[in-house]
């Protein structure tokens, strides 16, 4: 049980109720210490579950393995509270994790009460937070027990907008789903007791790829015992057999030839759905030698496809105005049936926005297959796309191969780089879009498809239909919704939102605990004033790249970035090419950065005090978003607007 001091009163109220059906140990922890106590929970597996609430909650969900409850605040919690604040002042201050209560404005006119309402995410927000409402004479605080503790460090009187009733139903919650493990491990032994007489060698592995069961066939084949085998990683102990790829994708790979142990072997991977979630995958391994035509299997395999589209237009990430008009347009796109066609430099996203309106079209349920035309040879890209009956050419698969566009029948085919399709294919796929049916290689028959096409390409076909490249029919065919994705130099407004999402993600799977928003502002000119020429791309690599370089620091003021002229050439010293049209224009980057910036000792003298009003009003309070308008780091923005604080206040 995680919380501060406010919270864990409150559980310690309760918790003896609980004594018979668990073991609780309540903690007082926030945030990073809250982090840090959780992954040491996770190595040690002393605990199946976490209860905890706010901001902690947020935090451990994304950045551990072991299941999170979340305490939740009632409607009937919140008015208790500010019942309990109305007999205390008549103007209450609430502080929130993250979101602001929109129900309390109807709410206050009832009870006759003035609130303000504040919004925090680190320990730093809250405290200013509370510390500006201390200054504007407020006596009462309503919020989580930080922001009670840091009220009542004020003077104020704070009021946990938890109850017991609340905390209770967590700990229930919590009860519940360790039960629900323990039966899943049981489960598990009556699974290695049925696999224990099979002659086929088979393991499974539950979802973070440790071995839940193995059975004597497999010990032999991998020369392991069952006691070292069980929950340690496939990966460690047998890296070419990893799972992995068949629980992210939910799709079997049946029959492939692989070596174990100088056997050549036959190796079926298969996922393991429960309850319409993956929880695993299994593992079977036959030796080659016993199956009859091995060889007529080793060289037909085929690594399975994936049907499905991942991303949604909640993914897509970007304030620009340039950026929304594209996103706009391709919601309303995705409303019809038409076809669309996509058209931006490589590295802008534009499978990203196929998937996106796929899953926000009618045809979401249905499949989604992506192929790049300029990826597939040619002799081999007619197979690919219209599939072949038996015999239809020299080493056809026996019973034939359905296509692409058989394969994404009801849903959606991407058809991406199209301006590389060659020209002899162009006609068939014309006629597909025409007649909305198509023709196996090898046959006669033709076969009716229900498909939505996307297509995409970086180069301009008006110019390859005057080099007579490109079919102006199927260029007017394809032409008839078309979304045109801005370059990331055009959107540079966008870059630090890019940057820092992605350095936040790079950092957490790197296992750094630095803040990236203030690792990260100190690049943020240099990032700005770059042309990047390979787009999103190029700045989801940067930024992985500045993730490793940062990964060595534990605090922010130990890092050196004078390194960054090494690590990071294309930034500070190289020449770069931004392409407009068929004109091209050569652009040197800043050959420097102040070493003030490069220390994160921002200078500010020339933003004045009105400027960062304007900012702040304009992004709504939204100090994130103010800071990069700005173009200086949130740390910055805070000491202005405390100082401004400070000097009113005299």
């Amino acid at each position: 049980m995680f919380g501060f001091k406010g919270l864990s009163r409150l559980v310690h109220a309760v918790v003896q109720d609980f004594q018979d059906q668990a073991s609780i140990e309540v903690v007082d922890v926030v945030l990073d210490d809250a982090l840090d106590k959780a992954r040491q929970i996770e190595r040690q597996m002393t605990a199946d579950v976490i209860v905890t609430a706010g901001a902690n909650a947020a935090l451990l969900r994304s950045s551990t393995k072991i299941p999170v409850i979340s305490i939740k605040v009632s409607g009937f919690d919140v008015l208790l509270a500010l019942l309990k604040a109305r007999h205390v002042a008549e103007r209450v201050g609430m502080v929130t994790y993250r979101d602001p209560i929109a129900e309390l404005d109807a709410v206050k006119e009832l009870l006759n009460l003035e609130i303000s309402q504040r919004t925090y995410t680190t320990i730093d927000d809250a405290t200013y937070c509370v510390e500006s409402l201390h200054r504007e004479g407020y006596r009462a605080v309503i919020g989580s027990s930080l922001a009670v503790d840091l009220a009542e460090q004020h003077g104020m009187q704070g009021f946990l907008v938890y109850s017991e009733s609340a905390v209770r139903q967590a700990i229930n919650d919590a009860i519940e789903i360790a039960r629900i493990a323990n039966l899943e491990a049981a489960r598990y032994e009556q699974l290695n007791s049925v696999l224990h007489n099979l002659r086929e060698a088979v393991l499974a592995v539950n979802w973070e790829g440790r071995i839940t069961a193995i059975n004597p066939a497999m010990e032999r084949m991998l020369a392991i015992n069952r006691s070292k085998a069980m929950g340690s990683l496939l990966a460690d102990l047998a890296p070419s057999l990893n799972l992995e790829s068949v629980i992210v994708s939910g799709q079997e790979e049946l029959e492939q030839v692989i070596q174990v142990n100088s056997i050549t072997c036959i190796a079926n991977r298969i996922p393991i759905n429960e309850g319409g979630q993956r929880a695993g995958a299994v593992l079977t391994l036959q030796d080659a030698r016993l199956i009859q035509q091995a060889d007529t299997t080793i060289r037909t395999q085929r690594r399975s496809r994936q049907l499905a589209a991942r991303y949604s237009f909640d993914y897509l990430t970007g304030n620009s105005p340039i950026f929304i008009a594209a996103k706009a347009a391709a919601t309303r796109y995705a409303k019809t049936g038409s076809t669309v066609l996509i058209t931006g430099e490589s590295g802008t996203g534009k499978e990203l926005f196929a998937q996106a309106i796929h899953n926000a079209s009618m045809r979401r349920a249905g499949p989604f297959v992506a192929i790049n035309c300029a990826a597939v040879p040619e002799p081999l890209l007619e197979s690919e796309l219209f599939g072949y009956e038996e015999g239809a050419f020299t080493g056809s698969r026996k019973g034939g191969k359905p296509g692409l566009f058989e394969a994404a029948h009801t849903g959606t085919i991407f058809l991406d780089e199209i301006g590389d399709m060659p020209l002899s294919l162009q006609s068939r796929f014309l006629r597909v879009l025409q007649e909305k049916e198509f023709v196996r290689l090898g046959s006669a028959q033709p076969i009716p498809i229900d498909v939505r096409v996307i297509a995409a390409t970086h180069q301009s076909l008006p110019t390859r239909i005057e080099r007579g490249l490109f079919r102006a029919d199927l260029y007017y065919r394809l032409n008839i919704l078309h979304l045109s994705l801005p370059p990331l130099r055009d959107r540079p407004e966008d870059i630090s939102i890019l940057a820092l999402q992605m350095l936040y993600k790079s950092l957490r799977q790197l296992g750094a605990s630095l803040p990236a928003d203030q690792a990260l502002a100190p690049m943020l000119p240099s990032m700005r004033a770059y042309a990047w020429p390979g787009n999103v791309r190029e700045l989801e690599n940067i930024s992985e790249r500045l993730a490793v370089f940062l990964s060595g620091y534990h605090h922010v003021s130990d890092i050196d970035y004078t390194l960054l002229y090494t690590e990071f050439p294309e930034l500070f010293t190289f020449d770069y090419k931004r392409t407009s049209g068929n004109n091209s224009i050569f652009v040197r980057a800043p050959e420097s950065i102040s070493s003030s910036n490069l220390a994160g000792d921002e200078d500010t003298s020339q933003i004045t005090d009105a400027t960062i009003q304007k900012t702040l009003n304009e992004a709504k309070g939204n100090r994130s978003l103010a800071a990069q308008h700005l173009g200086i780091s949130r740390t910055t923005l805070w000491r202005r607007l405390r100082k401004a604080t400070d000097e009113q206040s005299r």
